[in-house]
């Protein structure tokens, strides 16, 4: 697509657009396999624990964010962007997926407060699309959808 190629390969912002991605999809990813599981509706499905604590998935999303740090500054970037913008993405959707824990220290994922996770996923959705894409991004996809509906 065009407007891919111009405004995003050709202004150097792949690893950026694959971290938006990355983070979109696995924030619906997570919501829906934590759905699943509360369910009990697929039995192989479940919490991850050790002994009576539960493994939040933050704690994975923390581990990735600090690994995909340090290999990026470890390692050439040129070759290594694309992956570790991939792995970053992941890590801070699964990071955000928690953020009212980390502002209540104490599990209410499921409960009123939760919904603080969300608006902050929506939020940083929200700028990475504004900030990583850009203005003439969303002005040609702008023309794109008029030229569609067959509006000058």
């Amino acid at each position: 697509m065009r407007v891919y190629r111009n405004d995003i390969v050709d202004a150097g912002k792949h690893a950026q657009f694959v971290v938006l991605l990355a983070f979109l999809v696995t924030f619906l990813l997570v919501r829906g396999i934590t759905h699943l599981i509360r369910s009990k509706r697929l039995p192989f499905l479940h919490d991850i624990s050790h002994g009576n604590t539960h493994i939040h998935h933050l704690v994975w999303g923390i581990l990735l964010l600090l690994i995909t740090g340090y290999l990026g500054i470890a390692l050439d970037p040129a070759g290594w962007q694309t992956p570790l913008a991939l792995l970053f993405g992941v890590g801070a959707a699964l990071t955000l997926d928690e953020f009212a824990l980390w502002l209540r220290l104490e599990d209410v994922y499921w409960a009123k407060e939760g919904r603080r996770s969300v608006d902050a996923v929506i939020v940083t959705a929200i700028l990475l699309a504004l900030f990583v894409l850009g203005w003439r991004f969303w002005l040609d996809v702008g023309r794109l959808v008029g030229n569609a509906f067959g509006v000058a």
